[in-house]
C-alpha cells in the first residue's frame, strides 16, 4: 500500500500551500461533500450536488479537486487526519497507559457525535475504493499498535500480539461508537463505557 500512503501524504503537503482564504474555501466543499456524500451516497451522489450544498460554482471546485473521486478521497484523509490527531491529543495528558487508552475512546466517540456521516462514508468505501479503506483502518491501527508497543514496554500491558490487540480494541469503539453514538445519537453510556474498558484492561493489564 505505499503508493496509496504516498498519495495521501502528497494530497497533505499540498492543502499546507494553499493561502488561508483557499484554506476555507476547501474546508467549505468537504463539509459540503461530507453532508452529501453521507445523505446520497457515493454513486448517486454528483459534484453539482457537492457545489450547491457548498454555494459555489463547479469551476471552483476543480480548483481544489479533479474529480468527484478526489473529493471523496481527500474526505476519507481528512477525516482519517483529524480523527488520529484529536485522539492523540487525549491521550498526551495522561499520567498511565490506561488512562491514554481510556481518553483515546472518549475521544473517538466524541468525534464520531460530532461528524455523523463518518460510518456511512467511510463503510461506502469497500464498494467505492478498497485500498483506501484498508489505508484508513491501517493508520488508525498503527496509532494503536504504537501506544501500546510503549505500554508494554513500560511493564503495564501484557506482550502479546500487538496487531491482534489493535484491530481488537478498534473494532470495540467501531461497533460501540455505531451501536450508540450513530445509530442513536447519543453518549455512551457510563455503564457501557465502563464495561467495556474492564473487559479490555482485564485481558491486556498486567497483574
Amino acid at each position: 500500500m505505499s503508493e496509496i500512503n504516498t498519495k495521501k501524504d502528497n494530497a497533505a503537503n499540498d492543502n499546507l500551500n494553499l493561502s488561508k482564504k483557499g484554506a476555507e474555501t476547501r474546508r467549505k466543499i468537504l463539509d459540503a461533500a461530507e453532508k452529501v456524500f453521507g445523505r446520497k451516497g457515493y454513486f448517486e451522489a454528483s459534484i453539482v450536488n457537492i457545489t450547491q450544498e457548498a454555494e459555489v460554482g463547479q469551476g471552483t471546485f476543480y480548483n481544489y479537486f479533479q474529480s468527484k473521486k478526489d473529493v471523496y478521497d481527500q474526505l476519507i484523509q481528512h477525516y482519517n487526519r483529524n480523527l488520529r490527531k484529536a485522539i492523540k491529543e487525549k491521550m498526551t495528558s495522561a499520567t498511565t497507559h490506561e488512562e491514554a487508552q481510556r481518553n483515546g475512546f472518549k475521544a473517538f466517540f466524541n468525534w464520531v457525535k460530532d461528524h455523523p456521516e463518518l460510518y456511512s462514508i467511510v463503510q461506502q468505501a469497500i464498494v467505492v475504493d478498497q485500498e483506501l479503506y484498508r489505508w484508513y483502518y491501517a493508520k488508525l491501527a498503527d496509532g494503536f499498535l504504537k501506544s501500546l508497543t510503549v505500554g508494554v514496554q513500560d511493564g503495564e500491558f501484557k506482550d502479546i500480539h500487538l496487531e491482534t490487540t489493535a484491530y481488537c480494541l478498534m473494532s470495540i469503539g467501531q461497533f460501540l461508537g455505531m451501536r450508540w453514538v450513530f445509530w442513536e445519537g447519543q453518549n455512551v453510556p457510563d455503564e457501557v463505557f465502563d464495561s467495556a474498558m474492564t473487559l479490555i484492561f482485564d485481558g491486556i493489564k498486567k497483574s
